[in-house]
């Protein structure tokens, strides 16, 4: 009885085997036939525009593209039999062998995605044609069924040799390149036709993963590609494409550096390569850039980036030199999104983004700092200082005596804060950064906005600007003050959609209060003077609206800089050169190029066409911290304590020492 029970169990168990295997290959066939009638091989081109990332401003409006550079379709007959062996050798060595789909392939990769893990298979050219020029990198069953479907209607409809010729214009090289004649160029400077064994097998070499086998990644790239060439060589003599000899003769290729393409030209190009750097940064790979058909809303304001390029080519004058640097950043208050971005004149022609990459002195734009310090240290902007120029000065640490002369030698005996800031009086900062402690205004610094990155030496001349920030970080240190003292982190990405539309990524504002609102009230005040009746009163004082900012000249005028904000926005222009022992004299005829002449033009200009639609703010009135009544803090007989040991008396042969000017 007990045998008969287990020889039923058995035939049941059979018949049920037979019968799921029966019914999965009926609905199997069944959905591979629908999907036969109803699945249409698509347009090769049009895929390769849409894998393109697209970036676009605030608004929606397109900025430009990253990915799909201008293709140049060759027939067939036009790619050399090398270069053609070489991509066999690499991808499918049996392809005119074969039909169109491998099911060894298929079945793992099937087994895979079941398991989860990553899809297999799609090794023969055919299906590699399929899923890379027609279909999205989506990992799913569905997504292999329309693979295997367009596999086999290629098969059916086209040439084997067409098929080829197809993939080889369409497939992804990297660094831009669709297309084996845009990658001869990209990676060699020729055509296709001028390839050698040795080049060939490097273009086949990539096309298995273009980020991972890129030299221009570094060392470790390279080794990488090195192997894979000698593999493809290899292929090659095995499929007695290339002798032994031949293979033996073959040195590995000098490859181009990577370069922009001309959807990068213009100070466009600095803009779209900073956010392809933001977004590396937040973890999108090179690959998914240049092939994922991302969507990147940025931060950016299409009036206030074309306001900023027109600012600066109508405000900046012809220089006598080629190495003038020009840059601008304009950055909202309160959420850190960066508004506005110049960062050169053509980013094909130098790479080197003058906003985010360069740095060079900052000048007095740095006085801000040493006044935050001293309000909050309760100095009044009311306190009488002497202004007369020059002063010897010692450095609280190493005693070091440490000479200040005043732009142009001016002289402003008892003056108050106020008037100081205005007119960016050098023998008057230096003692109140002393006084208020060095240290303290590296703090404020720091807390405004200026990185761990900038390097700040304590010592008198930190509050005169001897420190070389990126422009971005002026600028985000006085969106710090437009903001009342909320602090928040620049970014530029604020969202990146997926090929289907599904949110990848959503910026999120990092802010904090760093500063009380009563000291952000009482420099602003200060900083409004430079504006009204200062430095930069010549260039901005017919705005229309209330602004303040600081100038800043370095020693020799070697780097000139405006720095200022309305309630809206703040915004950061810097001039300089290469050579930061040049000098920016003698462009537009100046004898001396000084923050209040060209950068606080380019601002004025700048603000005027930004907020041309946005009402007119008013900052808060006044503080008043410690008082309105005039306070001497440091008159021709020093009141300041003794060991700062501060010597009004002129020194008739100054040593050269950094000085910094308006």
């Amino acid at each position: 009885m007990e045998n008969s029970s287990r020889e039923n169990l058995r035939i049941w168990f059979i018949r049920g085997a037979i019968f799921t295997i029966g019914t999965g290959f009926v609905l199997a066939t069944y959905l591979f036939a629908y999907a036969y009638f109803t699945v249409k091989i698509p347009d090769p081109n049009q895929y390769v525009n849409s894998q393109a990332t697209v970036i676009e401003y605030a608004d929606g409006s397109v900025i430009g593209r990253v990915g799909a550079e201008d293709r140049i379709s060759v027939p067939l007959a036009g790619i050399p039999i090398n270069v053609r062996h070489a991509i066999l050798a690499a991808e499918d060595r049996n392809f005119y062998n074969e039909h169109a789909f491998s099911p060894s392939g298929i079945a793992r990769a099937l087994w895979h995605d079941l398991r989860g893990g990553s899809l297999q298979g799609g090794s023969t050219i055919t299906q590699q044609y399929a899923k890379t020029a027609f279909l999205t990198p989506q990992r799913s069953i569905q997504r292999k069924v329309k693979e295997i479907v367009i596999a086999v209607k290629l098969e059916q409809q086209q040439s084997k040799d067409l098929i080829l010729e197809n993939y080889l214009n369409t497939i992804w090289f990297g660094r831009g390149a669709y297309g084996v004649e845009t990658a001869a160029q990209v990676f060699f400077g020729k055509t296709v036709h001028q390839l050698s064994v040795s080049q060939a097998a490097v273009l086949a070499s990539v096309l298995n993963a273009p980020g991972y086998y890129d030299p221009a990644n570094g060392p470790t790239y390279l080794a990488r590609l090195q192997a894979r060439w000698k593999y493809v060589l290899d292929g090659m003599v095995k499929a007695q494409w290339l002798t032994p000899a031949q293979e033996a003769q073959q040195k590995f290729p000098f490859i181009l550096p990577r370069v922009s393409s001309g959807s990068l030209a213009g100070p466009k190009g600095y803009v779209i390569s900073w956010i392809e750097n933001q977004l590396q940064s937040l973890g999108f790979t090179q690959d998914q850039l240049m092939q994922g058909g991302l969507i990147v809303k940025t931060t950016l304001v299409k009036r206030d980036q074309e306001a900023a390029v027109d600012a600066v080519a109508k405000r900046t004058p012809k220089a006598p030199f080629n190495n003038l640097r020009v840059a601008l950043v304009s950055i909202q208050p309160g959420t850190g999104a960066v508004l506005a971005m110049y960062g050169g004149q053509d980013y094909l022609k130098s790479q080197f983004n003058n906003a985010t990459q360069a740095t060079t002195q900052a000048g007095s734009s740095f006085k801000p700092f040493t006044l935050i310090a001293a309000l909050e240290a309760g100095i009044s902007l009311h306190s009488v200082w002497d202004g007369r120029s020059p002063q010897v000065f010692y450095d609280p640490g190493s005693q070091a005596p440490y000479p200040v002369f005043n732009y142009g030698n001016e002289q402003f005996p008892n003056v108050n804060l106020l008037d100081a800031t205005a007119n960016s009086v050098n023998t008057v900062f230096v003692p109140l950064g002393i006084k208020v402690g060095p240290d303290k205004v590296i703090d404020v610094a720091r807390r405004a906005g200026i990185p761990a990155s900038v390097q700040m030496v304590s010592g008198p001349s930190v509050t005169l600007g001897v420190a070389s920030p990126h422009v971005i970080d002026v600028a985000s240190a006085y969106s710090t003050f437009a903001a009342q003292g909320i602090y928040a982190k620049p970014y530029i990405v604020s969202e990146v959609l997926g090929s289907n539309q599904g949110i990848l990524y959503q910026a999120q504002v990092q802010a904090s209060q760093v500063f009380a609102a009563d000291v952000m009230a009482d420099l602003s005040t200060a900083l409004q003077t430079v504006t009204k009746y200062g430095t930069a009163s010549g260039s901005v004082r017919d705005l229309g609206r209330p602004s303040a900012g600081k100038t800043g000249t370095t020693t020799d005028n070697a780097s000139a800089w405006f720095s200022g904000y309305t309630p809206q926005m703040a915004t950061s222009v810097a001039l300089f050169r290469d050579d930061a022992t040049q000098s920016l004299n003698g462009i537009g005829g100046l004898n001396a190029v000084t923050g209040g002449s060209f950068p606080a033009k380019i601002w004025d200009l700048y603000t005027r066409e930004a907020l041309v639609k946005e009402p007119i703010a008013d900052f808060p009135p006044p503080a008043n911290i410690g008082g309105v009544d005039p306070v001497p803090m440091q008159t021709a007989v020093p009141t300041l304590d003794p060991s700062l040991a501060v010597t009004p008396t002129p020194v008739a042969t100054p040593k050269k020492t950094i000085i910094k000017k308006p």
